[in-house]
């Protein structure tokens, strides 16, 4: 597909309805932070008067703008249908095709309040599109989660990212009770990406990935993040789900929690500081040594290190532990190089600078005081 050239002064302005909403939120911040884009934001503070002219000034339109748990049923029709069909009489009225995303939800497959309010609305933006051709894009969105969602509502991940990183008791009535889930950062740059394409008609896309999990791998999952600063073991929070969820527990965060410590290991040598243990790809830790103090004297049958001295200077020796073979390096702060330990070579640091050496070290397991791998022989 080609990308639109609707554009005013070079930025396409996107009218984004709900826009103090969790996925407005995020939303908006992302297109505030592309030079293409030209926010116009419609809240409940606002008017239907108000929505007129901001489709009147808009390029394209994402509808987010909706009601999921109000105190009345009757606000169900009220903004998820009724609000759906002003806009798209809106639309209708100017003459001209305006792109729309609307977000609706997997329950508009529901007999519910909710659900028939959402189905209405994809009643009345298909209506639009096949009277009018104006480009409408309609999303089914499964479970939303991600930052700046509102716990103790209607996100469960929302709530039990709040109340374990906060110490509030969370309940499960059936920890088997399957969910499916979208990160908002995935739907963000969907919505983004569609809503430039030069499309026609009626499409409904699908956010990629979608996650399905249970409630109890849900409790489960959010638990290790929060005991990960006890147990320094860091949960595999590179992709996917648990990258998501990650995300998501930490920023529930209050800033009296953003730092936590960590124990300190100190004798005549210097300090010793395990930072962070992953289950798949060792630890990470830094030692401090005192001039002229050496540390090691040991050799190892398979765990390998990596040392980068960070400041001072330093002398790494090595011995071959069957045909003593000897071997020198010197590193120090200014010169950002890794000295690898070598399975079968005992090794020593020292430090001969006339500062506090400090240097960082990753292992490529963690530490095991039960097989330590770690066996005294002078170089």
């Amino acid at each position: 597909m080609t990308i639109l050239t609707r554009k005013t002064n070079n930025l396409m302005r996107i009218l984004v309805t709900g826009a103090n909403g969790f996925i407005g939120k995020n939303l908006i911040v992302n297109l505030n932070t592309q030079e293409s884009f030209s926010v116009l934001s419609y809240s409940r503070e606002n008017t239907i008067d108000d929505l007129n002219d901001l489709v009147k000034k808009a390029d394209a339109i994402i509808h987010l703008a909706g009601e999921n748990r109000p105190r009345d049923l009757s606000e169900f029709e009220k903004v998820n249908s009724e609000l759906t069909k002003s806009l798209c009489e809106v639309i209708r009225a100017k003459g001209r095709k305006i792109p729309l995303i609307l977000a609706s939800s997997t329950q508009a497959n529901l007999d519910n309040p909710y659900g028939k309010s959402k189905l209405a609305a994809e009643v009345a933006v298909e209506r639009l599109a096949n009277e009018t051709g104006n480009p409408v894009h309609i999303y089914r969105l499964p479970g939303v989660f991600g930052k700046w969602c509102r716990p103790n509502f209607n996100s469960v991940v929302a709530t039990f990212c709040n109340n374990i990183a906060n110490g509030i008791p969370i309940q499960i009535k059936d920890i088997s009770t399957k969910l499916s889930l979208v990160y908002v950062d995935d739907v963000v740059a969907d919505f983004i990406s569609v809503i430039q394409q030069d499309s026609r008609g009626i499409s409904r896309p699908l956010i990629e990935p979608e996650y399905n999990i249970t409630l109890g791998e849900l409790a489960s999952q959010i638990r290790a993040f929060e005991n990960c600063r006890v147990n320094l073991i860091s949960e595999q929070v590179g992709t996917g789900l648990v990258r998501g969820l990650y995300s998501t527990y930490l920023s529930y965060l209050k800033p009296e929690q953003f730092s936590y410590l960590l124990p300190c290991h100190r004798d005549e040598r210097g300090v010793f500081v395990e930072m962070l243990k992953t289950k798949e790809s060792g630890q990470f830790s830094y030692f401090t040594t005192l001039p002229g103090v050496t540390r090691g004297k040991h050799f190892h049958n398979s765990k390998s290190e990596k040392f980068l001295v960070i400041r001072g200077s330093a002398s790494f020796c090595f011995r071959h532990i069957v045909t003593d073979e000897l071997y020198e390096i010197f590193t120090n702060g200014n010169e950002p190089k890794v000295v690898d330990t070598v399975p079968g070579w005992t090794h020593d640091i020292t430090n001969v600078g006339s500062e506090e050496m400090i240097v960082m070290i990753w292992a490529n397991e963690i530490f095991d005081p039960n097989k330590p791998d770690t066996i005294a022989a002078d170089v």
